[in-house]
């Protein structure tokens, strides 16, 4: 059970202070977003490199991005720890998850909510990880969708079925009132923005999570 802060609830002109306020987390989830893919603008490359000479932490960058074919593999090159690309965004999903591989980076493919996840099953073991979106992406703060538990669950049986440590990660609305049901359905790495952020101790907030999931797992 990971818990993955989402920085996209940080303050931005404090960030390396903000950084230290979560160093209990498994790793930082960075939200890229180019306003094509997305309705929002968020950061790139250079902001990820001053992230990732601030913390310890794992990197784990989420692209909310047109074209990722073209781009993710840049992210890659950076040396963080894992890569998500949304497989709306791709159009060739298998080859870019091996170009991330052979960087040394880790694979992941995005879904939006409404996005099945059936189609993509076959390309399971060329994925470390699948992120199944819980709100549409583009804004932190948003609510839980609890129709995508019943994507989790078919995502978790598939996971089993290939016998493969893939790991099921879900973004959005994750809180101490909606992890018990991501847990539940089967998912095991969380992504914690505003929760997080808005406690007056994020790094206890970010235990208290874990905890939570460890406890209904």
């Amino acid at each position: 059970m990971r818990i993955n802060p989402s920085i996209l609830s940080a303050d931005f002109a404090n960030l390396a202070s903000e950084l230290q306020r979560i160093h209990t987390a498994d790793a930082v989830h960075v939200d890229v977003m180019d306003n094509h893919f997305v309705p929002n603008l968020t950061l790139g490359k250079p902001v990820v490199e001053a992230i990732a000479a601030n913390t310890g932490l794992p990197l784990d960058i989420h692209l909310m991005i047109a074209d990722a074919d073209r781009w993710a593999p840049e992210y890659a090159q950076l040396g963080v720890d894992s890569v998500t690309f949304h497989a709306e965004a791709s159009t060739a999903p298998v080859r870019l998850a091996r170009e991330l591989r052979a960087t040394g980076a880790k694979a992941s493919m995005a879904l939006r909510p409404a996005t099945a996840v059936e189609p993509y099953l076959d390309m399971l073991g060329e994925l470390d990880m699948l992120l199944l979106m819980t709100v549409e992406p583009g804004f932190g703060g948003q609510k839980f969708l609890d129709l995508v538990l019943p994507k989790i669950r078919r995502a978790r049986a598939a996971i089993e079925g290939s016998g493969r440590p893939i790991a099921l990660q879900v973004d959005g609305g994750i809180s101490r009132d909606t992890i018990l049901r991501a847990v539940e359905a089967g998912a095991d790495v969380f992504v914690a923005g505003s929760a997080v952020y808005s406690a007056p101790e994020p790094s206890v907030e970010i235990d208290v999570l874990r905890n939570l999931a460890l406890g209904a797992h």
